[in-house]
């Protein structure tokens, strides 16, 4: 067991991040940051808003935030509160059984008749059309081998560690395109033309390599950054 509020009060100064900032990067409101902290839930709007913001929030300041909503449901939900039913009775009428059982094996006959007609027209049908398909089929295979797939215009990717990361297009109140924690080995793509601009929020830039049109770029500092990304270059802060 460990103390929910003081660990991420502990993880956000170590990280030098005040309120503004978290809650520009996780969009929760600085007085439901507060309320974690202060493990004051009841400030919350409801249980399901605790476990969501417990979880952007842990992951944001570079926690395990599923370690957090364990810890909260073991602490602060009770058993009933997960919704628990009674469970019916196993026994049925005889007769309810016998119906659905017959219900089965009619569904299940019907079934196996329209896949032998499906099967019996295609192996009729394949006869006569065989070599113009198999042509067919490949002239597409080498049009494909052709065609070069174009690398994605921003790329991400955890290398040293997990971090939490938002990307929008265009700005910060732009098209909100990613948000959660990348792990690390994970890879994120996005693509754009020249022209496109992204905003991207990083917790832990000391993890990440970044990579804009097959140019890396160095993010530097190990504190939580907000980089403008953009065809004349990138902007950090």
């Amino acid at each position: 067991m460990f103390e929910i509020g003081n660990s991420l009060r502990e993880a956000r100064v170590r990280r030098g991040v005040d309120f503004n900032q978290a809650e520009t990067a996780t969009k929760i409101r600085g007085k439901y940051l507060r309320a974690l902290e202060d493990e004051q839930f009841e400030l919350l709007p409801a249980e399901t808003y605790v476990r969501g913001f417990l979880r952007t929030y842990a992951e944001f300041l570079g926690l395990d935030g599923q370690l957090y909503v364990d810890e909260f449901n073991s602490r602060y939900v009770s058993g009933d509160d997960y919704g628990e039913r009674p469970r019916r009775s196993s026994a049925r009428p005889e007769r309810r059984t016998r119906r659905f059982e017959t219900g089965v094996v009619l569904v299940a006959v019907a079934l196996v008749a329209v896949v032998t007609l499906v099967i019996v027209g295609a192996w009729q049908t394949s006869g006569s059309d065989n070599k113009g398909t198999l042509t067919t089929k490949q002239t597409h295979s080498r049009h494909r081998a052709r065609v070069r797939v174009p690398s994605a215009y921003l790329q991400i990717k955890a290398v040293k560690g997990s971090s939490y990361v938002s990307v929008h297009r265009g700005g910060p109140a732009g098209q909100l395109l990613f948000q959660g924690t990348i792990d690390k080995g994970t890879l994120e793509p996005f693509t754009g033309r020249h022209g496109k601009n992204f905003w991207v929020d990083v917790s832990s830039p000391e993890n990440l390599t970044i990579v804009v049109n097959d140019k890396v770029v160095s993010v530097s500092g190990l504190k939580p950054v907000s980089l403008t990304i953009t065809p004349h270059g990138v902007h950090q802060g």
